[in-house]
């Protein structure tokens, strides 16, 4: 009998020891509510309203992580994040690309190091941007620095910057001294002399520096993208006659892109105050006079004014400059400058739900090629946590 008890104790202990070593937890964001857009190119305006799923505050998302302590300081860990789109039919958004993969990606930690990950991942400038953006990437327009996303009716013109990059290894340091340095790299490469191959590679660095309520991120970030037909790189395509309200691609297949960004945070203690500053330039890599280089600067506020309700305000600007060649292999150049600002506000009901509305509106100036444009954007609805 006795030794049944001790068994059992021991059975138990062994069942105890490997839950604690290894978890897993399911967490994620449904937000939904009611969105509406106004947008104008030209002389055409066009109204939009919807109940939306895709999350005017927060994309809504499911995802898993794990981690599992292997001894010594080391652990294996796991991530797999999709999004979801609640109002949809389908659950997982049929018009939509389906269940969308936010991140995936699998590594090890060693305590007093830092990690490596390999996987779909964020890039160092969208990680410098979680941190210092005072709006928190939401999807609505108004932001000059972070593209908002199309599921909301609310898409920009043209990319900011890249959020995410597959097939990537990163690398991430403890934090020492108040520094951080993360890295990423992506190679998706192959070589064909009879089909169709598409070749893609990136890298970047960021640093994040904390000391005591100052906050400062700077990321840099390039890739290549380039396509071959039988061996051949294909040419970048000539640009078509503008349309207004749309941005010509003068770029083709063959790309390469370079992306920097700069940011600090204050925190006041009644307010945290915010400065960005984004600079993203697209290059031909067959003929470097074909370009098109998007910066933009802004500052915001983010406060509590009362225990249960958040507000936060932005405002920027920032401008594109092209350059493209035309049939008669000549360069023509246009530049448009443009505007944004936001206001949000959030209600918590608890640590995890809260209420908001949102409201943000971006305008453009006209350029050679384009007419004017702009949009404006407001979303309220209702955010739970898990």
């Amino acid at each position: 009998m006795k030794k049944s008890l001790l068994a059992v104790a021991a059975i138990g202990a062994f069942a105890s020891a490997a839950q604690a070593q290894s978890s897993v937890t399911v967490y994620g964001i449904m937000d939904v509510g009611f969105a509406g857009t106004t947008s104008r190119a030209g002389s055409t305006k066009t109204n939009t309203t919807s109940f939306s799923g895709a999350g005017s505050e927060s994309s809504s998302r499911l995802g898993f992580k794990g981690n599992e302590d292997l001894g010594g300081g080391t652990a294996a860990f796991f991530t797999a994040e999709f999004q979801l789109y609640p109002t949809d039919a389908s659950l997982s958004g049929n018009t939509n690309q389906g269940l969308f993969n936010r991140q995936s990606f699998v590594g090890l930690s060693k305590k007093g190091i830092g990690q490596g990950a390999i996987g779909t991942q964020y890039t160092p400038v969208h990680l410098a941007v979680g941190r210092t953006d005072p709006g928190q990437t939401n999807n609505m327009h108004g932001n000059v620095i972070y593209s908002v996303s199309s599921g909301t009716g609310s898409s920009q013109t043209t990319t900011a910057y890249t959020v995410r990059y597959s097939n990537a290894l990163t690398l991430q340091t403890d934090r020492f001294a108040g520094f951080q340095a993360n890295a990423i790299y992506s190679n998706n490469m192959s070589d064909s002399t009879s089909t169709t191959v598409a070749n893609n590679e990136a890298a970047g660095l960021g640093i994040n520096y904390v000391w005591s309520k100052l906050n400062v991120d700077a990321a840099y970030q390039t890739s290549k993208n380039r396509t071959f037909v039988a061996g051949v790189e294909t040419a970048a395509a000539l640009p078509v006659t503008a349309t207004a309200g749309t941005v010509v691609n003068p770029f083709g297949t063959s790309l390469a892109q370079t992306q920097q960004y700069y940011a600090a945070t204050y925190d006041f203690g009644i307010l945290k105050a915010y400065a960005q500053y984004v600079n993203a330039k697209y290059v031909s890599n067959l003929n470097s006079n074909i370009y098109l280089q998007r910066t933009a600067q802004q500052i915001g506020v983010r406060s509590f004014i009362t225990p249960t309700i958040e507000a936060w305000a932005s405002g920027g600007t920032g401008r594109y400059d092209a350059a493209a060649a035309n049939v008669l292999t000549t360069t023509s150049r246009a530049t448009q400058n443009f505007t944004g600002y936001q206001l949000g506000a959030n209600y918590l009901l608890s640590k995890r739900t809260n209420l908001y509305a949102i409201y943000g509106s971006t305008q453009v100036s006209s350029s050679s090629v384009n007419s004017s444009e702009g949009a404006s954007s407001y979303g309220v609805g209702v955010r739970h946590t898990f």
